[in-house]
């Protein structure tokens, strides 16, 4: 028994209920007399909805067929060897159920020197390789390429990517090593570590090829055909393929100190996860493969053992399984159907809102507001956004046309809302016009319309209180830009009936949002969080530590902006706003910070001019800023900042605000930006001590997020 089979024989036994990878090996005649041909095709014997993944069984599959292959190679009855996959999908790399289940480093550096042992053995034929890359490739689907001789790829792939650095690890089957040596450190760093890094950006089929990790790019239609007529082509010297020389010079230093910025950008040095790649691509320059696999397997053990990849694969699978199934979502059958909307309000929260209904739903939309300019001016953003679309060939002039004709404008809320089956508002946050507005709508519209408001703070039962039927509201809380984040929180007001919420549910699932099920309580999750985040920030400020120590002291979080960056974007007198909704209702916990409301008065809006390129405080805002004589360190500042988000989690936890932690870090996720890295916050503050230095306990099980016990 060979050592590879040994270990991986070890790793299958740890994985008992892996899906399974067949590696089949098929034999036929290439054209132009080329020769006799091996295709190996990877096959998990399920449809496309159930991508390929290799984890030990798979990869000793292929060991297997590589036996086969190998001999026939070697005893000349073969000219060549392939591998492909089946339909739509080549293969999404290793399978992180898998990777979860590991608890020893020792198991870890098995599955990474495993992979390494199988792969190889297609660079060491005694014929060259194929990589045929016909459908969806992610992290180990593609270095298993990169072992190979040469590559094609179709033009109909959706996504090809190395996204282990996302969740948490270094592509450790190659990835670091043989990528730069292929395209060069500079491409190989935008695909590794930029993309990965800038929310897990896929290339498509075309780009795989410009890059050059692909030598031929065909058509998804007859793709396997005409890669096989090119390999014919190759074999018999009548084509030959050019590449570029790599530049091992200082090229090859600052594509990786490129690398290190972007790093530092995105994560401030607080996930191990980039930098561990970047030093395994900058001693790729000797062009050493086995050091750099042997590099590959070290970091890949040292990851899969650290809180990173286990808060990394825990956010994945909020966003892939939790996302999908909504925790506490009425049955969906009783949703009702939705064939008109109506919005209230016209103004770029309502505009950017019938935008998403109408290209979700393609059902009839129409928008009111006050007088016919601001409804114009509504009905001609939607317009000017399709037009866009038109222009970036995302929908054909028929689709325009159609989506155009779809939308309309009326200030009479009779005329628009009289058979419409789910209206939304959005428009000023005071509880006094919300109801006015509703109790408007409810007179007009026909008894079995959902209305949904999309109130970021206030309370939906209390909006609902005067109305003849209450039980039809919801609350339908959309997160600006409303066209990218994906979080889209739904209220249960204290009469909301099952009948709604199904309908709500249904309809955000079509919207394609990640819904999540809250309590009606103040400020319901993301703002609540982040409004005491903010708030403590804000508090040291006002008591006299300077503002970029106050900043700076939350940057090992590696949240996608800073505090006061982020006031900037939300406005800041939403965000007074919001605070001033919470004191009302947690006066001991939330502060209205005097010095951001000299700020909002003053009509400015952010704390930082960017004169240079780069954010400085406003010297405007500095002469409005009070401030007392307490000056915080930055350790101390963040733990009074971690400290504060740990107690509100608890509170909300057991106010019922959720079902559960796992739907907290959902929601900041998908509606903050929270990085996946963290997992959202809970991982982080259990991790870190924080938990139950405040809250006596940990949120989350042993395992959950972290190495199991």
């Amino acid at each position: 028994m060979s050592t590879t089979t040994e270990l991986l024989k070890q790793a299958s036994e740890l994985f008992p209920d892996e899906v399974v990878t067949s590696a089949h090996v098929r034999h036929f005649d290439l054209p132009f007399g080329a020769g006799r041909f091996a295709l190996i095709t990877l096959d998990n014997g399920l449809d496309h909805t159930k991508p390929t993944t290799f984890g030990p069984a798979s990869l000793a599959n292929l060991d297997t067929a590589i036996d086969q292959v190998e001999k026939e190679a070697a005893d000349g009855e073969i000219v060549g060897a392939g591998i492909t996959g089946k339909p739509f999908i080549f293969a999404v790399g290793a399978d992180l159920k898998g990777v979860e289940l590991l608890k020893e480093h020792e198991h870890a550096l098995a599955i990474g020197k495993g992979g390494h042992e199988v792969f190889k053995r297609l660079s060491k034929l005694a014929v060259p390789t194929f990589a045929y890359y016909n459908g969806a490739a992610m992290g180990g689907g593609v270095e298993v390429g990169l072992h190979c001789t040469y590559r094609t790829v179709s033009k109909a792939i959706p996504a090809f990517s190395l996204p282990e650095v996302f969740l948490g690890l270094v592509p450790g089957w190659g990835g670091c090593t043989l990528l730069p040596n292929l395209i060069g450190a500079d491409k190989a760093v935008s695909v590794v570590i930029e993309n990965s890094l800038n929310q897990n950006k896929q290339l498509k089929g075309a780009q795989v090829f410009e890059l050059g990790i692909a030598d031929a790019l065909f058509e998804g239609a007859d793709f396997l055909e005409q890669s096989l007529l090119w390999t014919a082509q190759v074999l018999k010297g009548d084509l030959t393929v050019e590449r570029p020389a790599i530049d091992r010079g200082e090229a090859w230093d600052q594509a990786v100190a490129r690398g290190r910025f972007i790093a530092d950008s995105k994560v401030h040095g607080a996930a191990p996860a980039a930098y561990r790649a970047l030093d395994i691509i900058a001693a790729a320059k000797n062009g050493d493969l086995q050091q750099g696999y042997d590099a590959e397997d070290q970091a890949l053990a040292d990851l899969i053992m650290g809180g990173e990849l286990r808060s990394g694969i825990y956010a994945f699978n909020l966003v892939q399984k939790r996302g999908k199934r909504p925790a506490g979502a009425p049955d969906k059958s009783l949703a009702r159907p939705v064939t008109k909307v109506g919005v209230v309000g016209a103004g770029l929260m309502a505009s950017q809102l019938a935008l998403l209904f109408l290209r979700r739903l393609e059902v009839p939309v129409v928008l009111t507001d006050i007088d016919q300019e601001r409804v114009d001016k509504g009905v001609g953003y939607v317009h000017a956004e399709i037009d866009k679309l038109l222009g970036k060939g995302r929908v054909n002039q028929d689709k325009a046309n159609r989506l155009k004709a779809l939308v309309t404008g009326v200030l009479d809320k009779a005329e628009g809302f009289s058979d419409a089956d789910f209206v939304i508002e959005a428009v000023f946050e005071e509880i006094g016009v919300k109801q006015q507005v509703f109790a408007e709508v409810e007179a007009v519209a026909p008894a079995h319309a959902i209305l949904a408001t999309n109130t970021s703070s206030l309370s939906v039962t209390e909006m609902a209180s005067k109305l003849k039927n209450p039980e039809r509201v919801v609350g339908f809380h959309f997160f600006n830009p409303v066209a990218i984040l994906p979080l889209l929180e739904i209220v249960r007001g204290e009469q909301t009936d099952d009948a709604s919420l199904a309908t709500a549910f249904a309809v955000a699932k079509k919207l394609k949002k990640t819904a999540v099920l809250v309590k009606d309580a103040p400020a319901f999750v993301v703002n609540r969080i982040l409004t005491r985040f903010m708030g403590e920030i804000q508090n040291v400020i006002d008591e006299g530590t300077p503002v970029e120590v106050a900043e700076k002291a939350v940057e090992p979080l590696g949240l996608p902006m800073s505090p006061l960056v982020l006031l900037e974007l939300v406005g800041p007198a939403i965000g007074l706003h919001v605070s001033e909704t919470l004191n009302r209702a947690f006066p001991d916990r939330f502060t209205v910070s005097p010095n951001l409301k000299a700020v909002v008065e003053a009509g400015k809006r952010g704390f930082y001019v960017y004169d240079s390129g780069k954010p400085e405080l406003d010297p405007e805002v500095a002469a409005l800023l009070k401030q007392g004589d307490t000056v915080l360190t930055e350790e101390q500042v963040r733990a009074r900042v971690l400290d504060a988000v740990a107690q509100e989690i608890g509170l909300m936890l057991d106010e019922g605000v959720v079902a559960e932690a796992q739907d907290i870090d959902l929601c900041l996720i998908t509606g903050a930006g929270w990085p996946f890295h963290l997992g959202g916050i809970t991982p982080y503050l259990d991790r870190e001590g924080v938990s139950e230095r405040v809250n006596g306990k940990k949120f989350l099980a042993p395992g959950v997020a972290s190495v199991p016990a």
